[in-house]
C-alpha cells in the first residue's frame, strides 16, 4: 500500500520559495492504477519526483506531509536509504526515453547496472536477467539489442527498454510519467497494453501521469485531477467520465475530440491559463477561469484571499473541491 498524505513541495527561486504542490493526498493499492491528469504545469511531474526523492537539489524540497510505502515514511529516511528504495521498491518510467538512457553505453550494460546497484552481483545471472527482461517487454532479437546503443533503436523500442529497466528489480510501485509521449498511436497502444500486462503478472501498483484522458479511460481504476498544484477532484474512472463535479474536469472532458464533432469547427477550450507559481491564490485556484455567474463577487471577496477549499465526498469514493464557484452541481 502506498499513501501520500498532505504532500507539499516547491523550489527556491530568486523571488523566494515557490510552492509547486499543495497538500496532495492519495493512496494506491496493490494492482491498482491511479491516473493523475491535468494541464502542463499543474504539478503532476513534481508529485512524481517528490515521491522518488528526485527534486533538483538544493532548490527543490518537500516541505510537508508524508510518503508512506508499506508503513515506512520515505520523507524521514536518509538519502542513502532512499537510493535503495528507488528502482527496487519504486520504479519510474521517465517522460522522454532518449534522455533517460545513457547514449554512450549499450543497452545491456544499462540494464545490468540497475541490478548491480541493488545488490545483484552475479554477472552471468544479471546478463540472463537483462535478456529475459527484453523478451518480456517484447523487444525483437533481444541478444542483438543488448549490444546496441539507444540511438540505434526506435522510439517505441527505447520506451520498452526504459520499462525493462524500471521493472528490473520487481518494484511494488511503478510511476509512469507520460509513458506514451511522442509515440505514434499504434505504439502508444502497444506500450499501454504492455504496462497493463506486466502490472497484472507482477502484482504492481501503478501511478500513471498523463494529460490524455483517453489513456486514463483505457487504463486507470481511479483518477486524480490536478490543477495549479492541488487535487481538485478524485473519483473512480467511470464517475469522472459520467459525472464530473468540478468545472475544470468538465472543461477537460469537453475539449476531447469526438467522432460526432462537426468537421472543421474549433474544439471547446478552457479560457485563461494556469496561474504562475508566484501568483497562486489561497482560494479556489480555478476560480479566475470559472464561468459561474457570481464569480466576480467571489474573486473580490475575503474568502478567495484567505480560505483554502477542502475536498468533500459527494458520492462514495468521489471527492471534489468544496467551492460554489468551481463545483458543477452548485
Amino acid at each position: 500500500m502506498f499513501i501520500a498524505s498532505d504532500l507539499s513541495a516547491g523550489f527556491e527561486t530568486e523571488n523566494g520559495f515557490l510552492e509547486a504542490i499543495d497538500r496532495v493526498s492519495f493512496r494506491v493499492s496493490e494492482r491498482e492504477t491511479v491516473g493523475i491528469v491535468g494541464e502542463s504545469g499543474c504539478g503532476k511531474s513534481v508529485t512524481a519526483h517528490s515521491i522518488m526523492g528526485l527534486l533538483p537539489k538544493p532548490s527543490g524540497r518537500v516541505t510537508g506531509g508524508s510518503i508512506e510505502l508499506d508503513g515506512e515514511d520515505l520523507t524521514a529516511i536518509s538519502e542513502k536509504s532512499m537510493q535503495s528504495v528507488r528502482g527496487r521498491k519504486i520504479g519510474m518510467i521517465f517522460q522522454e526515453p532518449m534522455t533517460a538512457l545513457n547514449p554512450v553505453h549499450p543497452i545491456g550494460r544499462q540494464i545490468t547496472e540497475t541490478l548491480r546497484v541493488h545488490g545483484f552481483r552475479n554477472k552471468r545471472e544479471n546478463g540472463e536477467r537483462a535478456l529475459e527482461l527484453l523478451r518480456r517487454v517484447g523487444i525483437p532479437s533481444p541478444e542483438q539489442r543488448l549490444r546496441e546503443y539507444p540511438h540505434q533503436l526506435s522510439g517505441g523500442m527505447r520506451q520498452r527498454i526504459v520499462i525493462a529497466m524500471a521493472l528490473a528489480c520487481r518494484p511494488q510501485l511503478l510511476i509512469a510519467d507520460e509513458p506514451t509521449t511522442a509515440l505514434d498511436v499504434t505504439t502508444q497502444a502497444q506500450i499501454l497494453d504492455l504496462l497493463a500486462e506486466l502490472q497484472e503478472t507482477m502484482s504492481m501498483a501503478m501511478i500513471l501521469i498523463t494529460h490524455d484522458l483517453g489513456v486514463i479511460a483505457e487504463t486507470c481504476d481511479r483518477v486524480l485531477v490536478m490543477y495549479a498544484g492541488r487535487i481538485v477532484e478524485s473519483a473512480p474512472v467511470q464517475s469522472i467520465f459520467s459525472d464530473a463535479r468540478h468545472r475544470y474536469t468538465a472543461g477537460l472532458l469537453r475539449s476531447i475530440p469526438s467522432i460526432n464533432s462537426i468537421p472543421k469547427t474549433p474544439l471547446p477550450t478552457i479560457p485563461g491559463r494556469v496561474p504562475g507559481l508566484d501568483t497562486l491564490p489561497t482560494g479556489a485556484r480555478f476560480a479566475p477561469r470559472s464561468d459561474h455567474p457570481g464569480i466576480d463577487e467571489y474573486l473580490a471577496s475575503e474568502e478567495f484571499r484567505t480560505v483554502r477549499p477542502e475536498l468533500v465526498e459527494v458520492s462514495p469514493g468521489h471527492w471534489v473541491e468544496d467551492c460554489d464557484y468551481v463545483r458543477t452541481d452548485r
